[in-house]
């Protein structure tokens, strides 16, 4: 998983480059294309810094009825990744953030015949799940919940970092 929140000479965020390229809906996102062939497997992944992505699994926790997918934390790019449908990064516009298609490379939500207790691997090397598939989490975040729990994350750590 790659750093989203690289900073480029300008000071502005790569991630807020490549997202602004996708048209938004009136609701700021397009929802997910309908299921396709890999349906099991694909899977979407939105990654935030890891200080408002842990901050969006907290308001996700806590909300009455929201649910929460598989997460990932890479900790050498201080990131959190966040499962969605298939779809959503044609659409995700979020700034500070990027939705990046994995069309189910090295990912697997549904488990094997006898998956046991074990958790599987995580996709991508140096990362490790900090919610992991399966158990009672939703095999993907819905991306409408998630954006508007990171935007939620984005104003509380505004709010605290003006309090100093």
């Amino acid at each position: 998983m790659q750093n989203s929140d690289s900073r480029t000479d300008s000071g502005t965020s790569a991630a807020s480059r490549t997202t602004a390229r996708h048209r938004p809906t009136q609701d700021g996102s397009a929802p997910p294309r309908a299921a396709g062939p890999c349906d099991d497997e694909c899977c979407d992944l939105v990654t935030v810094p890891a200080r408002q992505g842990l901050e969006a699994v907290d308001i996700l926790r806590r909300g009455a009825g929201d649910t929460i997918g598989p997460v990932l934390h890479d900790g050498s790019c201080d990131t959190l990744g966040f499962l969605v449908p298939p779809g959503t990064a044609d659409g995700w516009d979020l700034p500070g953030s990027a939705c990046t298609q994995t069309s189910g490379r090295g990912v697997r939500l549904v488990p094997e015949p006898d998956p046991g207790p074990a958790v599987p691997e995580p996709p991508v090397a140096g990362t490790g799940w900090l919610l992991p598939p399966g158990g009672e989490i939703d095999p993907v975040t819905d991306p409408a919940v998630l954006r508007a729990a990171l935007g939620q994350a984005a104003r509380t750590i505004e709010a605290a970092d003006n309090c100093r």
